[in-house]
């Protein structure tokens, strides 16, 4: 009982610091993505005190759903998801994006390197997750599906990252005329149910999985979760890859 007490007190601790944290971003002008940047710094930081408190009492059950173990190798279906690289690459990374999130606007240059450190070694595939706290990110997951359909998924995922802070419906329309797709099929497949099916497809995947944030990655069946350095992803490869040899 003292030992979840003890784990209480500190967790409060934290969340007060973790208000001042935030309180001073706000007050020295910082922008709402750094803020997200300390918040969710300040969340893993909880989770680790919690830890350290005591966790769950005995018998409640856990605050929070449990994340994909990183030492077990999972079976990550691709199915008919967007895919960079040769079928026969020696390391698969499956992502979990959210076109709103920032951190996976900001994890998109590492990727970029990884492809070009990496070359035919590596493929990249894409899983929709559009979070239910960022509002406009069904319409662009909707807009990349279309032009998934036309065969230019990649070409609209870089555009809607690079202009992320503007995913209106016409600003989505103009990515896509702007990348010769055909705008009458465009127009009906945003609207077609099957493509909300197929987004709802890979948010059910994640699910099973216990992915619950974005982004999130499956290297080889391997998990690793959040914007992380490139430094991170390389161990991560270069495992996989060894394991793979």
């Amino acid at each position: 009982m003292a030992e979840n007490s003890s784990g209480r007190a500190i967790i409060i601790a934290a969340v007060l610091v973790s208000f001042s944290i935030l309180g001073a971003s706000f007050f020295i002008g910082s922008s709402l993505e750094r803020t997200t940047t300390e918040l969710a710094a300040v969340t893993d930081a909880l989770e680790e005190l919690e830890l350290a408190g005591g966790g769950d009492a005995p018998g409640r059950p856990p605050s929070r759903p449990a994340r994909p173990d990183r030492d077990k190798d999972y079976d990550v279906e691709i199915g008919d998801a967007p895919v960079k690289g040769p079928e026969d690459a020696l390391v698969t990374i499956v992502e979990w994006s959210d076109f709103q999130c920032p951190f996976c606007n900001r994890v998109a240059p590492t990727l970029a390197r990884i492809e070009e450190e990496y070359g035919d070694e590596v493929r990249i595939v894409f899983k929709h997750m559009p979070l239910s706290m960022h509002p406009q990110a069904p319409q662009a997951h909707a807009a990349s599906e279309a032009a998934h359909r036309q065969g230019r998924f990649w070409e609209m995922h870089d555009r809607i990252f690079a202009n992320q802070r503007d995913l209106s419906v016409a600003t989505l329309e103009s990515h896509a005329r702007a990348i010769g797709l055909d705008m009458d099929q465009y127009a009906k497949d945003v609207a077609d149910a099957s493509v909300k099916a197929r987004i709802d497809e890979d948010m059910k995947q994640a699910a099973s999985l216990n992915v619950t944030g974005t982004p999130s990655f499956f290297i080889n069946g391997r998990f690793l979760s959040g914007a992380q350095p490139f430094e991170n992803f390389k161990r991560a490869i270069d495992a996989a890859i060894e394991r793979a040899s």
